[in-house]
This record gives structure tokens, sequence and C-alpha cells, in this order.
């Protein structure tokens, strides 16, 4: 048991050195540039993946509150003259209380309808957007305000955001790996039987529907500030089904299955040029292939390969039948 304690505490070290260096070795401004990108995803995805991966439930329409986080942040931190950490505060705040509005009612719908209805949500979020010309700059758009010092550089972005992400990380990783996280799998697998034993079914989705809001608008704000310049095509619906697609690939009710699904999905297309002008059709590749050779996502790979590296050794021991107690029982038994 120490032993696995040690090794998943030397990865994480070594994890933690790379992302720490990255600005280094990195070889060029663009690198880092994707790095904070991968970053800013993930921030976004690690909370819908709460959703997704651990309660079942099939939520496509997150970029809908990802533009609801990018738009408060630039007009807050842009128009209104707002110091940028408090409308990044903001923005989260406005996300998950937009992921409540929208919780309410459509969490309460069968699996598909529940998609359709955060589909609809995005779409309309969308339009709004397009509509207010005089708030959102209509089609023309709005300036993403700069971080900042000492996060006003590319390097100190990356920092800035892998903070986040590590935050966020972290926050989910604790919701999973308690009872929490055991309750919620047990909605998404069966959320008669949950409810039978106690589960709070409506809450806990609603809950952790909050909570990807929340990830969803502070997402929103940095990835503002990353593009520099958002507009309504910023947002498009094959973006929502990009954060869908890195969990299914990653693999459901783990964590580091949809990082890896994030990272491959984010940076693979952009390092091979030829790769990026077919994005639709190298997702929808790769998620057939998934699908049909590995249904428990790419995750469950690393996890076998780590598990034949490192057996999990079982420890036996004998039960020895007490039949003196035994004895006393069938004697006195009428």
């Amino acid at each position: 048991m120490n032993s696995a304690s040690n090794t998943r505490k030397a990865w994480l070290l070594l994890g933690g050195l790379l992302i720490a260096s990255l600005p280094w070795w990195a070889g060029d401004q663009y690198q880092l540039h994707l790095a904070s990108l991968i970053a800013v995803y993930w921030i976004l995805i690690a909370g819908l993946n709460m959703v997704v991966g651990f309660t079942g439930q099939l939520s496509i329409g997150h970029v809908g509150l990802l533009c609801i986080g990018a738009y408060a942040f630039s007009i807050l931190a842009g128009k209104s003259g707002w110091h940028p950490a408090l409308a990044l505060a903001t923005s989260g705040v406005l996300g998950g209380v937009c992921g409540l509005a929208l919780g309410l009612p459509s969490l309460r719908l069968p699996g598909f309808y529940f998609a359709m209805a955060t589909m609809a949500f995005a779409l309309i979020v969308n339009d709004l957007v397009l509509a207010q010309v005089d708030l959102t700059g209509g089609g023309i758009g709005l300036h993403g305000p700069l971080i900042p010092a000492p996060f006003d550089s590319p390097s100190g972005f990356y920092y800035l955001v892998s903070l986040l992400a590590l935050a966020v990380t972290w926050l989910s990783w604790n919701l999973s790996r308690h009872m929490w996280g055991r309750a919620l799998i047990s909605i998404r697998d069966n959320p008669v039987a949950a409810q039978s034993v106690g589960v709070a079914v409506f809450r806990a989705k609603l809950t952790v529907f909050v909570f990807s809001g929340v990830t969803a608008g502070v997402a929103g704000a940095v990835f503002a500030s990353l593009q520099s310049y958002i507009t309504p095509d910023t947002f498009v619906f094959e973006l929502s089904l990009f954060f869908f697609v890195c969990i299914i690939i990653g693999g459901r009710g783990s964590s580091i299955g949809p990082f890896i699904g994030t990272v491959v999905l984010t940076a693979l297309p952009e390092l091979v040029a030829p790769l990026a002008k077919l994005g639709n059709f190298f997702y929808g590749l790769m998620l057939l292939v998934v699908v049909l050779v590995v249904p428990e996502g790419i995750g469950r790979v690393f996890q076998v390969i780590s598990e034949h590296l490192r057996p999990r050794v079982v420890h036996r021991e004998p039960i020895a039948p007490d039949l003196a107690r035994l004895g006393r029982a069938l004697k006195n038994k009428p």
C-alpha cells in the first residue's frame, strides 16, 4: 500500500514539474498558447465531467455557459471598467446562477429530452448575444480584456489558467472520491436503486450541474482573455460537442481519462496541420474507434497498463473456525 502511494506521489510530482517548467521548454509561443487553451478547456470539462461522467446526464449545451462567462467578463472588465479579478469571480457566479436556472426545470427530464433542453439553451444564448448589439456588440463582438500583471504575459497567463485548472481538478477529485462520488455513480447506473437507499437524486444532479456552471463561467472569462476578441461565431455548437466527446473518449467516471481526451483532441489536430483542416472528421473517427475498440475510454487503457506494470497485491489471511463457540451454539439449540 505504501509502495502504491509513493508511486502515485512520484507521478504527481513529475506532472507538477512538467507543468511548472513548460514555459522554459516549450518550442515557441504558439505551443504555450496551445497549453493555455488546453487548461482553459479542462476547467470547463472537469466540471462537465461530473455531470456527464458521474451522474450520466447528457449535457451538450455547455458552450452556452462558456459564452455567458466570456461575455460577462468582457462587458464587466472591458466596458464597465471592473477589476479583472472581480469580473472573473462574477463570471463564475453568473455561470452557476444560469446553471441553476437551466437545471431546475430541465434535470427532471429523461436523458434525451434533457440533452435537447441543453442544446436549445446554447442556441438561445447565441441568438441573444447576436441580438443585443448595444451590450454585446452583436455580430461585431467585443474585445477580451487582458489579465493585469503578473498574468499579462503568455507565460504568466499560462500559470494563471494552470492554477485555476488544478483548483477545479482538486475540487472535482474530492467530490468524486468520497461518498458523494459513489452516490453520483449510483445515480448514473440505477437512479431508482440510488433513491431507494436514500440518495437525493435531484438535489445531487442539481448540485453538480451548478458546479459545472461555475467552472464554465470561469473558463469563459479566461477564454475571452486568451482569444483577445470574441464574437458569437466563436461559440458554435460544435465546440459543445467537442467538450462532450472529450469525456466520452477519455472515459466516464474518472478524472484522468477526460483530461487525456482533452489534451489529445485539442493538441493533436493543431500540431499536425493536415488534421486541423479535417477537425470534425478526426473527432468523429476518434469517437467511433474508441466506442468500438475501447468502450470504457482511453483512461481505461492507461489503467490496464498500470495494473500490468504494478500488479495489485492482495493479502489473504486464513480464517480459522471457532469450533468451541460453534459447539456451544449447537448445544443450546432447542
